[in-house]
């Protein structure tokens, strides 16, 4: 696609509706066993979302983990499904951590007991000596103008500072029995750590227009969208991922992070392609026939992701990287989705905080910052457990 195409404005067309994973029945006893990934990526397809972390093919990306797909039965009925991430303990190669990032996929507003004791029961039973999950359920949520207001207060260094904030009762409730049960909270302070963000910045699409979207936009952003179409960037969806490859290792160079290898990428869309051609696209911004900038964006139903970006150092002001955001946005608008998801940011308001540039970034897209209910622990097997964290804390995490 070009961005110079006219823009789509029409009232999409609504979405079928999809049942969410059902609750068991009162009294009702669930039970937890080993599913295939046919009947896995059937139940996905039955939801109106999952992480795309919790797909069967993202077992297949994280090829230094082993990957189960496990499911929730309320007797013959599939009710939920996560996907576990195994990884062997060092020397200990018999025992495993047992990881379920952004999942699992269940009922969470209910006795959440009744979902996680028989996880634990089967995971323990195939040599876990703990559980890592990540429940994809927000604690808290604030505006972009809440945001906004707050990074002006020389008193507020946080989101967490702010006050107003919109708590999400469901996140308090699994918070709270997770704490109860005795799972431990595995968040740092910054919100970053191994696993997965616990602050992260989304723009809600459901129920608007293109227009809605870019009103809601700064000026700075909505200045960039413009001038990256009058300096003539087309965005197109290419397939060329050693390109990609080479303009996001220049990317890391100048921006002091470690790249990933191409085989991880190609391992990417080899696995999620094949699971569903939509699943993830690569997305390049040209400046006459030089790449500019380019980002992969991944969807998983009506939840779509930014996963990746990269930009090159000449050529910055025909602003690339704002094009390729916008096209993004604008074909998760035109796939139906509810959600576009920017990934993951520190909860740091301060203005001396090297981190805050990029809250300020996503900020100016409009949209909402989230705190997530975090990632957890639940040691099975307290020794192994303990070595573990202190193997860990060791190699610094």
């Amino acid at each position: 696609m070009s961005s110079r195409q006219p823009k789509r404005t029409a009232v999409r067309r609504p979405r079928p509706s999809r049942p969410p994973a059902a609750p068991p029945a009162a009294g009702a006893g669930l039970t937890v066993a080993s599913i295939g990934t046919t009947e896995h990526l059937a139940f996905v397809r039955a939801q109106r979302s999952v992480s795309f972390l919790q797909t069967p093919a993202w077992g297949r990306v994280k090829t230094e983990w082993r990957g189960e797909s496990v499911g929730w039965f309320d007797g013959p009925r599939l009710v939920g499904a996560g996907l576990v991430l195994h990884r062997p303990v060092p020397r200990l190669e018999r025992y495993t951590l047992a990881y379920l990032p952004e999942g699992p996929t269940i009922d969470w507003t209910g006795e959440i007991d009744a979902w996680l004791d028989p996880l634990a029961a089967h995971l323990e039973a195939r040599g876990a000596f703990a559980i890592r999950l990540c429940p994809p359920v927000r604690m808290d949520t604030w505006s972009a103008e809440q945001v906004k207001e707050g990074a002006a207060d020389p008193d507020i260094r946080r989101l967490t500072d702010i006050p107003g904030r919109s708590p999400d009762p469901v996140g308090a409730h699994v918070s709270g029995r997770l704490r109860d049960a005795g799972w431990l909270p595995q968040s740092p302070e910054d919100g970053f750590g191994l696993g997965q963000p616990q602050f992260k910045y989304e723009i809600p699409l459901a129920g608007r227009t293109e227009d809605d979207v870019l009103a809601g936009m700064n000026q700075l952003w909505r200045r960039n969208i413009r001038k990256a179409e009058k300096e003539g960037v087309v965005v197109a969806i290419e397939t060329d991922l050693p390109a990609f490859h080479d303009l996001y290792v220049h990317t890391a160079e100048r921006d002091r992070f470690i790249p990933r290898p191409l085989r991880y990428f190609e391992s990417m869309f080899e696995a999620m392609g094949a699971e569903d051609p939509e699943r993830i696209k690569l997305y390049v911004a040209r400046h006459g026939s030089d790449p500019v900038a380019a980002t992969i964006l991944v969807r998983v139903g009506a939840h779509a992701w930014y996963s990746y970006g990269a930009s090159s150092t000449d050529k910055r002001e025909v602003r690339g990287s704002n094009a390729c955001q916008w096209a993004m946005i604008r074909d998760s608008l035109a796939a139906g989705c509810d959600v576009y998801d920017l990934r993951g940011i520190t909860p740091t308001l301060d203005a001396d905080d090297p981190h805050v540039g990029l809250i300020r970034f996503k900020v100016g897209t409009g949209g909402r910052a989230v705190r997530y209910v975090g990632e957890w622990d639940l040691p099975l097997r307290p020794m192994v457990y303990r070595a573990f964290d202190l193997y860990m804390r060791r190699r610094g995490r």
